[in-house]
């Protein structure tokens, strides 16, 4: 009996994603941190900052996802 290609191709698809997502996205954070529109006058966190934070959290959620995606694609 042969593997089926496709949930191989669909797993690799999905760690590959993964893996993007946990490398590239977090190396953002002390760049906008660090950026001068990320606080106001008075030294408060501003929109900039809060998007920024919210693409970040977000990527690292798909990243999870696309991982725990890539194992049941094997699995099942």
């Amino acid at each position: 009996m042969t593997t089926p290609v496709i949930p191989i191709v669909a797993a690799i698809l999905l760690f590959a994603n993964a893996l993007f997502n946990l490398v590239a996205w977090p190396r953002f954070y002390p760049r906008i941190a660090a950026d001068p529109r990320a606080r106001d006058a008075s030294g408060a966190r501003t929109t900039f900052y809060r998007v920024h934070l919210v693409l970040i959290v977000v990527a690292i959620v798909l990243a999870v996802l696309s991982a725990v995606g890539g194992v049941l694609v094997l699995v099942l």
